[in-house]
């Protein structure tokens, strides 16, 4: 035990502060000056940057904005297909990402290893998480190339990525032109352009011979219409008739092979689809959610789990019905600004979709796409002053949209949260 009648004076003396004292005031005051002056700059100049967002984008906000698609016009020029991109990528990550890092980070963080050699590889797990939430993203894009779009080349040539070795929902045809699209052979008549499909039974098969009397299909709007299609031999004489020209094709042609693919269409490997550029960002924000998931569990009190086995719960038991309930607004934190990151990632879909000019929203999760990051880019580095100011009209959209998913996981937290006594 300290003797304190040997210890200082304690305070001041004569009614002010020690010199000592007052230094480290002094000091503690420039410190908190400085870092209001900081944070004071840095909304500033955020503040600036929206008003002039706001400024050129609030002009451009229409439904041909959010509803048309990319044309040369900026009048004309709309971003849908970029959106359903982007609702489908996030969606997807979600789906994927989160039971796998929640789960991850529960078998972490509430059982952990007895053994040495257990506890080792969790140190070196846990080490490996970590870290991985600083790699920049454009590593995780080029893993993602590999690991996804070409699968190791495990299902074939990794040179020719979309070459799928397996597949299924898909249907091939092998498409000819009618003799009337020749301008040649109507000699000004007005014969409208028809496309004859023939099925074919794989991708793979050889070009399909026109033989006099082949069943075909043409498309008629929604669905496929029967027609049987007359082959002209090109060593005779062509027919004039526009009849003839209309259902005829030439008996040498060589036809063009499309595919038409249903909703469940599935390949491997993957290619550059939805799917993969949504298992790419999963690896982006996986360790985000992960440590986020830990830090929640970490933050309920260890009087509930003690608690809970001591009425004779199972650990799983006290993980499903104390411990993960406890822990949700955390998760659903950590989550939130994940898929903040998510929605705005553009260096690994760049590498992943490659493609930047799509017209259409993805239809299976094969499909290609694109997202509004990438639109907006692709916007940004044209001349015209037009497609700058439509640009930011995309980047209120791109925030309209990461807000919406905000509220919607802030309400769910809500709701989720529970006391913690």
């Amino acid at each position: 035990m300290s003797d304190s009648s040997l210890d200082p004076p304690m305070g001041p003396t004569d009614g002010k502060p020690p010199t000592d004292s007052r230094r480290r005031m002094r000091t503690d005051a420039r410190f908190r000056r400085l870092c209001v002056g900081i944070a004071t700059i840095s909304v500033m100049v955020l503040v600036l940057l929206l008003v002039s967002i706001l400024y050129q984008g609030i002009p451009v906000l229409s439904w041909t904005l959010l509803g048309g698609t990319p044309e040369p016009d900026p009048a004309d020029a709309g971003m849908f297909p970029a959106v359903m991109g982007t609702v489908w990528i996030c969606a997807l990550c979600a789906m994927i990402t989160l039971p796998i890092g929640v789960a991850t980070a529960v078998l972490l963080e509430e059982f952990k290893p007895r053994t040495k050699i257990a506890a080792w590889c969790y140190s070196v797990i846990q080490l490996n998480i970590s870290n991985l939430a600083g790699v920049p993203s454009v590593v995780y894009g080029i893993l993602g190339l590999t690991a996804f779009v070409s699968m190791f080349s495990f299902f074939g040539n990794a040179s020719k990525p979309g070459q799928a070795a397996w597949e299924i929902g898909a249907t091939y045809y092998d498409q000819f032109t009618n003799l009337g699209s020749d301008p040649f052979l109507t000699m000004g008549e007005e014969v409208d352009e028809r496309y004859f499909l023939v099925p074919v039974d794989d991708r793979a098969d050889p070009p399909t011979v026109p033989t006099q009397g082949m069943n075909a299909f043409e498309n008629d709007g929604n669905r496929l219409v029967p027609v049987v299609v007359h082959v002209v031999d090109t060593m005779e004489e062509m027919p004039t008739d526009p009849e003839v020209l209309s259902a005829g094709i030439d008996s040498a042609a060589v036809p063009g092979r499309i595919s038409e693919k249903a909703w469940y269409y599935f390949q491997l490997p993957l290619g550059r689809g939805v799917l993969a550029g949504a298992l790419t960002l999963m690896l982006v924000i996986l360790p985000v959610i992960i440590i986020s998931t830990q830090e929640a569990l970490r933050g309920v009190p260890s009087s509930l789990r003690d608690g809970a086995l001591g009425i004779g719960a199972t650990p799983w038991q006290v993980v499903w019905n104390v411990t993960l309930p406890s822990a949700i607004p955390g998760i659903m934190t950590g989550s939130i600004l994940a898929m903040s990151r998510a929605i705005g990632e553009t260096a690994p879909i760049l590498i992943i979709a490659g493609i930047i000019y799509i017209r259409t929203a993805p239809q299976h999760l094969m499909d290609s796409y694109t997202v509004m990051p990438l639109q907006i880019y692709n916007w940004t580095s044209r001349p015209q002053e037009d497609f700058h100011q439509l640009a930011a009209g995309g980047i209120i959209v791109l925030l309209g949209i990461l807000l919406s998913f905000n509220a919607v996981a802030v309400v769910i937290r809500q709701r989720m949260q529970k006391p913690l006594s």
